[in-house]
């Protein structure tokens, strides 16, 4: 690289940093302003006590580079358990203002909060009596007066450097809807399983399945029990290829496990054991690691991958160790948990 080359690189790269700090501090900015008593942080709470009450949906509007960010955030509260659907405003004085129904509240973003555009959604908003939630950076705007809920962000500059392209306050704006979006998945007690509802596609959805999706059942497990002798165990293994067989006690509890592992221990002469006259209690790990029928199938993943040595199976038991299936990690790479 030339030294003009060198010369500009240093400059782009102090552009970067210098764009991406004033957008931290705006970001910063944002957050002192969420304080308990402050302005902002009031109308948080009263927008996520509206937005938890509704009956209906939430209703997202925003046009330019506040529509852009509208539209993720619509989309981010909607994979989270909020109902919610984005209205282009433009296109709602046309006919899609039958998007917006009672029982709907509207949330609308306009950095400056003279978007004409918005008008009619304002005026719609007035007319059926519809909490209308403002995210706008001007506290007496034309938006912020008509609004019921007003999210003012606080003053930040651009990072743009003539202080006209948004930059940092599309930034705020993503951040405060990202800041909506979570406290209402804590309000609602939104979990793990409810998100896999809404994401079932791709490695993310893989990974929120069920171990009980995944796992093998009735005859297909390897069981016997305690007083099973090992030549026969190890034929029962080898007919089942799990590469393991769980031991059963006689009320049906899981009371321990024989890996391929135990087997070659098993069969170490240094052990002075012989394997013929062994049965399968003598062998067996008592304390093997199990996983409840409900858990997501990335946990299992986790659990068989724990400790100094891995395993390939886990036995699924619910009512006090009963084994009601098994899982290979076959099964989970088959299924995109990786």
């Amino acid at each position: 690289m030339n030294e003009r080359l060198a010369t500009m690189a240093d400059q782009d790269l102090r552009i970067a940093v210098d764009v991406l700090r004033a957008e931290a501090g705006g970001l910063d900015a944002l957050a002192s302003a969420l304080a308990p008593g402050a302005p902002l942080g009031d109308g948080l709470v009263a927008a996520l006590d509206a937005i938890a009450a509704l009956p209906g949906r939430l209703v997202v509007c925003g046009i330019g580079k506040s529509g852009h960010i509208g539209r993720k955030i619509q989309a981010t509260l909607a994979s989270t358990g909020t109902p919610s659907l984005f209205v282009h405003p433009a296109e709602a004085s046309h006919g899609d203002l039958g998007m917006i129904q009672p029982g709907d509240a509207v949330l609308a973003l306009s950095n400056s909060g003279e978007t004409a555009e918005l008008a009619d959604v304002i005026a719609h908003c007035k007319r059926f009596g519809l909490t209308l939630i403002a995210i706008t950076s001007r506290a007496d705007s034309t938006l912020a007066r008509a609004a019921d809920i007003v999210l003012t962000l606080p003053e930040a500059a651009e990072a743009c450097p003539m202080g006209l392209a948004p930059t940092t306050s599309t930034t705020m704006q993503l951040a405060l809807g990202d800041a909506l979006a979570v406290a209402l998945l804590q309000r609602r007690g939104f979990g793990p399983g409810d998100f896999g509802v809404f994401h079932p596609g791709g490695r993310l959805g893989a990974r929120l399945r069920r171990v009980a999706e995944l796992m093998h059942t009735g005859e297909a497990m390897p069981l016997a029990g305690p007083d099973l002798p090992m030549l026969q165990a190890v034929m029962l293994m080898t007919g089942k290829a799990f590469g393991c067989l769980g031991i059963t006690g006689t009320d049906g509890r899981l009371v321990g496990i024989i890996t391929d592992g135990d087997l070659r221990r098993a069969l170490d002469p240094s052990a002075g054991r012989d394997l013929a006259r062994l049965r399968t209690g003598e062998v067996m790990n008592r304390a093997p690691r199990t996983i409840a029928p409900g858990l997501l199938a990335a946990e299992a993943l986790r659990l068989m991958n724990a400790g100094p040595r891995p395993i390939t199976s886990l036995f699924v038991v619910e009512d006090g160790l009963r084994p009601i299936g098994i899982l290979h990690v076959h099964d989970l790479l088959r299924a995109g948990i990786v």
